[in-house]
């Protein structure tokens, strides 16, 4: 990160020449000036990360000089000198906001010392500046795209719930935008000036994760050499989001239910009882039912944590939607690598909304991704997006290799209500094409699909057709 210039006032010009030389040779980009008048016009004109002044000075003293900086640029580091050095004019110049105090004469290294510290400073506090602003960014409410009824009703859930202090468990498969989500509950909290923690429980082995979670006194366990904060105490006076809690070992379930009563936790290796004010969510991709009958998951932490329950919806429940956000990542994703694409073909558009997306809004911006990344076209074209083999095959498992158009043979009964769905789709799309005698296009008006979409679902089911008439193709 490139720091802007630091600013020498001083009215001895041998003194500001000198000074110059000095941080020159550092590689700082230095602005000088003579008196502090000259020296408030430049604060007004150009960004500084600091200044370095003389206490005496023509004019107005550098004194005065500090007290009126800090009014015009509050936070901005100061650094006095003087050849008066006093432990009383020290107090002065740090009670009026300097701050260091560097008695003339100085050697050079203690300067050079204390610029290095400021530059430092600047340096964390535009990076964190910029961090929250990504992560304010990436948290809106308008960035949960959709028309459907569904995800509607979602968004004034969350701009309901919001603003209370209410523990909330999302539900939902991976993908769906559980974490944005949360994030967006956070950001339309009270809680939103304070810290937000996400914990992905998953993420975490599980004999390092109470001590992620709660923290840790010095000496607890071999390596804990000094005390740890938790990031519960991290997230004191906001809000903790605790992704994949269903991979949450039971003994710290039984912990994390203890804590959700009155935010009250000890340490690993601690007896002292402490207590934060944090606004608690968590979510999980788990079937939380079956979970709690298997015994994985405790159903008194489940009741706890589920005052109010949010289930974004599959990319596949979500029709049209999945268009929208198939334009929307599209445009992202050109500005991002710079592509001129303008937009998705109908084939193309007909292969997406055939896809039955068990990865959901994730797999579909990685799908733009890729698409973007190979058309050379000002358009997407199906020949860019994958042929969704693999990704179908995990919600449907394994298909025949190949099927044909036949009368005689019959089916083996599927195993699951997924091969049950598999199989009747097939079924519907061998009938109709029966019944069309062989014709696609009559076919798919049959079944009220695009014949680019009745295509596109039999190469993914792997139907061929004996004697089959496109009418496109012919």
């Amino acid at each position: 990160m490139k720091l802007p210039p630091l600013l020498v006032v001083d009215d001895e010009k041998n003194m500001r020449l000198s000074l110059e030389t000095v941080l020159r040779a550092e590689g700082h980009e230095v602005r000088l000036a003579e008196s502090a008048e000259a020296a408030l016009k430049l604060l007004s004109e150009e960004e500084l990360f600091m200044v370095i002044t003389d206490a005496r000075l023509g004019g107005m003293s550098g004194y005065e000089f500090l007290k009126e900086a800090a009014k015009r640029k509050p936070g901005l580091p100061i650094l006095m000198m003087t050849a008066y050095a006093t432990p009383k004019l020290a107090v002065e110049a740090i009670k009026n906001g300097a701050i260091d105090y560097l008695a003339k004469p100085f050697d050079p290294d203690e300067l050079i010392h204390a610029v290095a510290r400021c530059a430092e400073r600047h340096q964390l506090l535009a990076e964190n500046a910029a961090l929250k602003a990504r992560a304010g960014e990436a948290y809106r409410i308008e960035h949960i795209i959709g028309d459907a009824p569904k995800v509607r009703e979602l968004r004034q859930l969350i701009q309901t719930v919001a603003p209370t202090d209410a523990t909330v468990l999302i539900l939902g498969e991976s993908g769906t935008g559980k974490e944005l989500i949360a994030g967006a509950l956070h950001s339309l909290s009270k809680r939103a000036g304070q810290t937000y923690v996400r914990l992905n429980c998953a993420a975490i082995p599980e004999t390092l994760l109470e001590s992620e979670l709660f923290g840790y006194e010095k000496g607890a366990f071999t390596g804990a050499h000094r005390t740890k904060r938790g990031y519960v105490e991290e997230a004191d006076g906001g809000t903790i989001f605790l992704d994949e809690i269903g991979d949450m070992s039971r003994p710290l379930q039984a912990k994390l239910l203890r804590f959700l009563e009155d935010g009250s936790f000890t340490r690993v290796g601690g007896t002292q009882e402490l207590r934060v004010n944090v606004r608690l969510i968590a979510a999980t991709n788990k079937n939380i039912v079956d979970a709690i009958l298997k015994n994985e998951f405790r159903e008194d932490l489940f009741h706890r944590l589920n005052v109010m329950q949010f289930r974004p919806p599959p990319l596949r429940e979500r029709g049209p939607d999945i268009l929208l956000l198939a334009n929307h990542f599209l445009r992202q994703f050109c500005l991002r690598l710079g592509r001129n694409i303008r937009t998705i073909s109908e084939p193309a558009q007909s292969a997406l909304l055939a896809h039955s997306w068990p990865g959901n809004v994730r797999e579909l911006r990685n799908v733009i991704e890729r698409a973007v990344i190979l058309e050379t076209a000002e358009e997407i074209r199906p020949a860019s997006l994958p042929d969704f083999e693999v990704e179908s095959r995990l919600r449907q498992g394994d298909l025949p290799a190949s099927g044909t158009l036949s009368t005689g043979a019959g089916s083996p009964a599927p195993g699951s209500l997924s091969e049950a769905l598999v199989q009747f789709e097939r079924d519907l799309i061998l009938a109709a094409i029966q019944r069309s005698g062989g014709n696609l296009t009559r076919a798919a008006s049959q079944l009220d699909l695009s014949r680019h979409a009745l295509r596109y679902r039999m190469s993914r089911l792997s139907l061929q057709v004996d004697g089959g008439v496109d009418d496109e193709a012919a």
